[in-house]
């Protein structure tokens, strides 16, 4: 009896670990069950994304918002329904773009391999083929995610790091899924593409304390320019560059803004008030090929939150809804 207990034991441990090591996220994922899921995704961004080069900042900003809320689940793609209000309509998300792009995608891959490719992977790798394809950084994609069946409005008001945060809050939010400052810098550093809402900084530039005031920390000449040309009023909810410019270029750009005090956000001028992430900064200037090589790893580490694998979740049908 207690040889055989041991066996079954030993059995079941096996199970497991072998269920542990095949459950991960591994490069070229689909190679056998789907061989051309990640040419097919390639492919039609190489062909459209061109026709709306600015697309390429909402595809990143979309896997951003999808990886910090539930981890990197496609939930952000999720469809609201009568009896649920999902991630997509919070406050947060209002803004964000791409959708349809990625239900695109994803009817081509269902056309080749249907039910394979989960839309949390199209989305990784999407994002990673419209950056390097409008000359930006390429990094790996591990991938072997599976869909998540949450998607839930509250959700995103906790966990996503917003415009007017300080610097002790974005850490916070940047730890709570495993990364640091020098990923908080590096990935906040793909704000040198794509464009934001004049509401994001009207606090700022007409009210900061309460009193009609601007926010002493930007820069004088920066807050009359954005105040005479972009933002005329506290309720002008015009678009307007992160990086004045250059917002289709991803390059240094946005770097040397927030060192001159011209970041777009109040977030991005609370980057000078620590050493450390003042330094993470200078020494992203130093070369855009040294930026290019350290975004790349923030992005794989960040396209790692909190995945699920194996037999968790599920691979949607349809990006925008959860099976059944």
């Amino acid at each position: 009896m207690g040889s055989q207990s041991y066996f079954k034991a030993l059995i079941i441990c096996l199970i497991a670990l072998i269920g542990s090591t095949q459950a991960q996220l591994q490069l070229g994922f689909y190679a056998k069950s789907c061989p051309k899921a990640e040419q097919i995704i390639l492919k039609y961004v190489v062909e459209h994304i061109h026709n709306a080069p600015s697309l390429a900042a909402a595809l990143i900003r979309l896997h951003f918002h999808d990886c910090f809320v539930n981890g990197c689940d496609g939930s952000v793609l999720v469809d609201s329904t009568p009896g649920n209000q999902a991630e997509k309509d919070a406050i947060p998300n209002l803004t964000l773009r791409g959708f349809g792009f990625i239900e695109a995608i994803k009817r081509l891959v269902e056309a080749e391999c249907p039910g394979v490719v989960s839309c949390a992977d199209i989305l990784a790798l999407t994002a990673r083929d419209s950056i390097h394809a409008t000359g930006g950084p390429y990094w790996n994609v591990p991938t072997g995610r599976r869909d998540g069946f949450i998607s839930r409005a509250a959700d995103p008001l906790r966990s996503l790091p917003a415009p007017f945060h300080n610097l002790t809050t974005q850490l916070t939010l940047f730890g709570n899924v495993g990364l640091d400052a020098n990923d908080l810098v590096l990935l906040v550093g793909a704000h040198t593409i794509g464009i934001a809402h004049c509401s994001s900084i009207s606090t700022r530039l007409y009210n900061f304390t309460g009193k009609g005031d601007t926010d002493p920390t930007i820069d004088n000449g920066y807050a009359k320019n954005l105040k005479t040309f972009k933002c005329k009023n506290i309720n002008d909810n015009s678009l307007i560059e992160m990086d004045p410019g250059s917002r289709d270029t991803f390059d240094l750009g946005y770097y040397k803004q927030v060192v001159k005090r011209r970041g777009l956000f109040q977030s991005d001028a609370e980057l000078l008030t620590s050493p450390i992430t003042r330094s993470i900064i200078a020494s992203q200037l130093q070369s855009t090929q040294g930026f290019f090589a350290e975004f790349a790893k923030s992005m794989e580490k960040m396209g790692r939150i909190n995945v699920k694998l194996g037999s968790e979740g599920e691979i949607r049908k349809h990006c925008a809804r959860v099976n059944n």
